[in-house]
């Protein structure tokens, strides 16, 4: 056992009241809310699973022995509970975007609220950093879900493999397999699909949300000048380089978080997630 998991051992087990824990669970709970809405694509689902994650661990806090950091413990209770949650729920397909885009084109109310999300809310900004994020949870969404808990721990949020390991429960080796071959899917599926790497690529939700929401602004030369540094990068270090960019983001505190929710709100309508609102 470690210094610091010594340590965070001797604070847990003489815990005598919630309002102890609550202050050791709030040093992580932003990364553990971000962590479980990248997952969810779902800003309820998160908040209510770190919620469970707190009533979940503070009932079993007898059972915690340091055998790990008490931030890998609580990550390890709240994926148990998003994976039991998630694993009911089919795979996104690649085609996500578009499918959405059908479904607001065809529905009225749904274009109505993108609008007005982008036109009245303080958080309804279109900004490029928040697209990238966006589009790596819905590409990492194309995993299966064991997949993508273990890339995102990973890569997003700098778990080591020994600590997947015990959060999943898997062994070492499992663990680096589902990194490195998760890795290679989502690299596979962006030189295909995106229009910031491959000149050729056919997602275009980039340019034409942009159109439509940002038409008198600079997007677009935004927008090229990433292209331009992501597209003079190998594939290895273009993935380096998005999760670098993605790590520094938290998607639930954005500028444009409210339109970042309406947005996957539309795509998980689109994956029979969600049914379409009342008109």
């Amino acid at each position: 056992m470690n210094e610091q998991n010594r340590k965070e051992n001797e604070e847990t087990t003489s815990v005598v009241s919630k309002e102890k824990f609550h202050s050791l669970f709030l040093e992580f709970e932003p990364q553990l809310k971000s962590y479980l809405y990248r997952i969810t694509a779902n800003r309820s689902d998160a908040e209510d699973i770190s919620q469970d994650t707190f009533v979940r661990a503070y009932e079993k806090l007898s059972t915690y022995r340091g055998e790990s950091s008490l931030k890998t413990w609580v990550f390890q209770i709240a994926t148990h509970i998003a994976f039991n949650k998630q694993k009911h729920n089919k795979r996104w397909t690649v085609n996500v975007s578009e499918e959405a885009k059908r479904l607001v084109m065809e529905n009225p109310s749904l274009s109505q609220k993108i609008l007005f999300t982008r036109s009245n809310s303080p958080a309804g900004a279109y900004e490029v950093k928040e697209h990238i994020d966006t589009c790596f949870t819905c590409m990492a969404k194309n995993l299966p879900i064991e997949k993508q808990i273990t890339l995102i721990l990973k890569d997003i949020y700098d778990f080591s493999t020994k600590e997947i390991s015990l959060i999943l429960d898997r062994s070492y080796a499992s663990v680096k397999h589902m990194v490195s071959h998760s890795r290679e899917i989502l690299n596979e599926i962006y030189e295909y699909r995106c229009a910031l790497v491959n000149k050729n690529g056919v997602c275009h939700q980039c340019k034409e949300l942009n159109q439509w929401l940002n038409p008198l602004d600079d997007h677009d030369k935004k927008m090229e000048g990433v292209k331009r540094d992501l597209s003079s990068s190998d594939p290895g270090s273009l993935y380096d380089l998005r999760a670098q960019l993605i790590k520094a983001i938290d998607p639930l505190q954005t500028s444009g978080f409210e339109l970042q929710e309406v947005l996957l709100r539309c795509n998980r309508i689109a994956m029979g997630e969600e049914e379409l609102p009342k008109t």
